[in-house]
């Protein structure tokens, strides 16, 4: 009895095999496949000499037709592009960004050559060019810009990795700096006044640092009152990771080749035309628990109340006290210098 039950099963289960195996095919064909793992950026040796990479000379461009747009949209912040880089000056923080985006198209629809000295702006129209100076040791570079972003943080610039080099702010990653825009006929001047607080919020809107990726776009300031001084943010943070070796390698232009900087670091929270606007706001910051708050008084060539918090001493304590500012209601505070 058992030898025959069993020669039975084993007959039913041979009976069932080419069935099952219909159905493992079938569930096999409907499985979802993996996508198969993304390349691992290579990252390019450096060219020789880095550090003595020309850098562009300004010259009369067409507007991309690509990447100027009246305005665009980002992680739900709106950037309006300026009619004209004429005139503009900003400080701020610049990060840089490297391997990871070599080879990439930018927003001219060019591809982003990482030893190349060029950099990525928001709001400016593209290309244009820039002097960009590392405050903090008085270093500078023209570049040319033909990218948007950075859209990351308390940025206002993403520049190229030699760019970066060329002001000695690969190992940070980010630097104070200051940016002015340079015309074809003088490449050496800015083109013009710098920029009013107004104009630049305008054009720009819910600008000069404006929040995280992940935080929502922060109101407008209030009429008759200028609580800062605009622009900006990054789509990446600095891939410093990368060829940072490399850089200790690269020759640095000598010392007296830079002009000294001197001066310590800010934040104006805001610049008021009514001295008790300036103080009410003083005292909001206090009663925050925010230190150091200060007004500068009235000058001659600055006839408005400017509250202040500082000195700062790193890049890290300025991103801390702008989300703080902004949470406060101030997101248009702004980098400022002795």
């Amino acid at each position: 009895m058992k030898r025959g039950g069993g020669s039975a099963l084993r007959g039913c289960s041979l009976a069932l095999w080419p069935s099952l195996a219909a159905l493992l095919l079938a569930a096999c064909a409907q499985a979802p496949r993996r996508p198969p793992p993304a390349p691992v950026p290579v990252t390019p040796a450096p060219p020789a000499n880095l550090a003595a990479t020309p850098e562009p000379v300004p010259r009369a461009e067409p507007r991309s037709a690509s990447g100027n747009p009246p305005f665009y949209d980002v992680a739900g912040h709106r950037y309006v592009v300026l009619a004209s880089a004429a005139g503009y000056r900003e400080r701020g923080v610049a990060s840089w960004y490297g391997p990871d985006f070599h080879g990439l198209r930018t927003a001219t629809g060019e591809r982003y050559d990482m030893f190349a000295v060029t950099a990525a702006h928001k709001t400016l129209p593209i290309p244009c060019y820039a002097r960009v100076t590392n405050l903090s040791n008085g270093r500078s570079v023209v570049v040319r810009i033909n990218d948007r972003g950075p859209f990351v943080g308390n940025r206002i610039i993403d520049l190229s990795y030699t760019a970066a080099l060329k002001l000695d702010m690969i190992r940070n990653g980010t630097a104070f700096v200051e940016v002015e825009t340079l015309t074809p006929a003088s490449p050496g001047v800015p083109t013009a006044l710098p920029v009013t607080t107004l104009a630049a919020s305008a054009a720009s809107v819910g600008v000069s640092n404006v929040p995280p990726v992940s935080s929502p776009p922060e109101g407008a300031s209030s009429a008759g009152e200028t609580p800062g001084e605009p622009p900006a943010v990054a789509p990446t943070t600095a891939s410093t990771a990368a060829p940072a070796a490399a850089a200790a390698q690269v020759s640095m232009p000598p010392a007296s080749a830079v002009s000294a900087v001197a001066g310590r670091f800010y934040i104006q929270v805001g610049a008021f035309s009514q001295p008790e606007n300036a103080r009410r706001a003083v005292q909001k910051l206090r009663e925050a628990g925010l230190d150091h708050v200060f007004t500068l008084a009235p000058a001659a060539d600055q006839p408005l109340q400017r509250v202040r918090i500082g000195p700062i001493s790193s890049v890290q304590e300025f991103d801390t006290l702008i989300a703080r500012l902004s949470t406060l209601g101030y997101p248009g505070a702004r980098l400022a210098q002795d």
